[in-house]
Parts: C-alpha cells; structure tokens; sequence
C-alpha cells in the first residue's frame, strides 16, 4: 500500500463520505498506486520542514525575482498607456452598493430616487495602493512532483510578476501580513524588497523555541486599506464559510479583490491507482482508500463543482478569479489576470479611476 501527503484531503472526505461503498471495498490484490515525487511532504509539516521550506525558498528568490521582473518587462511593454483622469474632490459619481456595505457608505437622497441603494464616490488622480497576501498555510508547501515547483513558490512569482507591473505604471505595492502591512527593508529594489518579505513570512511560523504557529490562508479584511485592490494567491482549500465571510468582508470596506487559485496538477485530476493512504497537511484524519482510481470521476466532479462555488462567489461580492496550475507556464495565467485587473484599476466599484 502507497502513503502520500496530499493538499486537497478535505476533499477526499468530503467525496467518501457521499460514497461510502467505494471506501468499503475489499483493498485490490495489487497494492500498486502512482506515488509523486519523493513524498517529501508529509501531514501537518513539522518545525524543522517549515525551517527547510523557507530556506529553500531564500535560495530561490534571487531567480525568482529575476523571472517576475521578466514578466512584468512583458506585461508593461505590451500594455496600453493609462490616462489618468480627476481632480481628487472636484469630480463624483455613483456606484451601486456591494454586499455587505456599511449603511452609513449609502447616499440615501440618491437611492431614493431608484430601487437600488447607491453610495458616492469622488475620482482619484493618485496612485492605486496594490496590497499582496500569499497564502503560506502547510497545503501551499506540497507538489505531486520534484519536476514541478511548490503552489507557495508559484503563487509568489506570480504575484511578484504582478508587482513588478504595479510598480512599473506607478503604483505602490504593499505586502500584508496577518499582523499588519510588512515593514519592508530598504537597501535593495522595490520586487527585491517584496521577495525578502515573503522570505521573512514563510520563516515567521518556527519560533526560536522551536514551536510552530498556523498561518491563516485568506487575509484578514479590516487590515486591507479601503479602497485598495486586494491580490490573493492561494489554493483556496478552506471551509466555505471561511471564504464568503472573507469575500463579504473585503467587498463592504469597499476592496477590489483579485483571486488566484494556485493548484497541483495532481489535486486537479487524482492520478492514483489502487490502495493509497492519504494523509492530509492541515490536521485532517488519514484516509485509507482501495482502488481509488475508481473515486476518479466522483473526485473531478467536485472538484469542477468546489471551482463554481469560487468563481460564482468572487462575482456574487464583486471581486473575480483566475485559475494557475503548477504545471503551466505562468505568462498566460498572468496575461489573464492582468486583463481582468486592467479594467479594474480604472474604477474601483465604479469610484476611483487611474
């Protein structure tokens, strides 16, 4: 019988728990099953794996911040110029109230005149504030394979490409951390900066005495500045009311968030065959399951549905979501994203505009 680590094992509980008689079989006579990589990963990642883990993404920033800034020298030279437009104060216009909106956001001589509730905003000359949150919760520390980078390595030279962009027209880019915006060191480049920020993080859950603390996978709402544009990069594999609350949250201060949903090839397709224990990386029970090819098309399907639920509740709060697998090169997700934001960074609810 094969042991793996696997990110997405909330969801192998949630599929055997709809059917059962696939988890009661008889184990098959050939214990065979498509293990990935060197099972380097293992549940509930120890200290000293988290240590490992942000050492070996400090080696790596210095390619990583030369790839983002690659892309973003892509992305700017094939982007349109922005106009700026606005005088701060002296120009206003109305936008629909968001879910979850603050009553004291509503201007109530103006919804009175339709059956929508709408607040004012005024237009902006200044720079967008771009806030960066990466999830770096134990299921961001996996891969099925050692020829495929780690979700946590990908999901940061993706946003670090987006940073580099932001950065480029004029933005300011900030990092948030569950605590608060990152206080930044200043003897290197702005993405340099970014990338030694995210270093710093991935290293903070080891405490000197050698214990370990939980990072939360969605940032926390009331820290995000209002108005800013929100980049999450996560696996999004939280309970679902974690992430409406979130969504909900962020869409009544009002922030604009732009979510990536960073994934494994493997927790997309389940690639396994016959008897696999699986053992989860945030605490879930082990599950043990025979001939689990034959969970295959169950597994996808709720996989295809967990992916509806995301996207149907980015749009529902305002926000939208753009998919990156591991195993794709990160130019087209980016392209993708970009176009998604580009329209964005001009009205923000229909309220600032670059």
């Amino acid at each position: 019988m094969a042991r793996s680590a696997f990110s997405p094992s909330a969801l192998l509980h949630r599929l055997t728990r709809r059917s059962s008689p696939a988890h009661d079989r008889a184990p098959s006579q050939s214990a065979s099953a498509f293990a990935f990589g060197q099972q380097e990963e293992q549940a509930g990642p120890s200290s000293l794996t988290a240590a490992h883990q942000a050492a070996s993404l400090v080696a790596r920033l210095p390619e990583l911040v030369v790839q983002a800034d690659h892309i973003a020298a892509t992305l700017y030279a094939g982007q349109h110029g922005q106009r700026r437009a606005g005088w701060g104060d002296t120009f206003w216009q109305y936008r629909q109230a968001q879910p979850g909106e603050p009553s004291n956001h509503i201007d109530w001589r103006q919804s009175a005149r339709s059956t929508h509730a709408y607040v004012r905003e005024t237009e902006a000359e200044s720079a967008q504030t771009i806030v960066l949150w990466c999830d770096l919760s134990p299921s961001m520390n996996w891969r099925s394979s050692s020829a495929l980078p780690f979700k946590q390595e990908r999901a940061i030279l993706l946003l670090l490409s987006m940073a580099g962009l932001f950065l480029r027209n004029g933005e300011r880019v900030r990092l948030l951390t569950p605590s608060g915006m990152a206080a930044l060191p200043s003897n290197c480049t702005r993405l340099e900066r970014l990338a030694l920020g995210f270093a710093h993080l991935a290293a903070s859950p080891t405490a000197a005495d050698g214990t370990t603390t939980e990072f939360q996978p969605l940032p926390p709402a009331e820290l995000v500045p209002r108005r800013a544009h929100l980049l999450i990069a996560s696996d999004f594999l939280c309970p679902d009311q974690t992430l409406t609350t979130c969504l909900n949250h962020l869409a009544g201060r009002p922030v604009r968030a732009h979510l990536i949903q960073v994934a494994d090839p493997a927790e997309r397709a389940l690639p396994y065959n016959g008897r696999v224990a699986f053992e989860g990386l945030e605490h879930e029970s082990p599950i043990d399951l025979p001939h689990v090819q034959t969970l295959r098309p169950d597994y996808e399907a709720l996989v295809a549905g967990r992916d509806s639920f995301l996207a149907s509740q980015a749009a529902q709060h305002g926000h939208d979501l753009t998919l990156h697998c591991t195993q794709d090169a990160p130019l087209p997700t980016l392209l993708n994203l970009h176009e998604k934001i580009g329209g964005k960074l001009g009205p923000l609810h229909r309220g600032i505009r670059i």
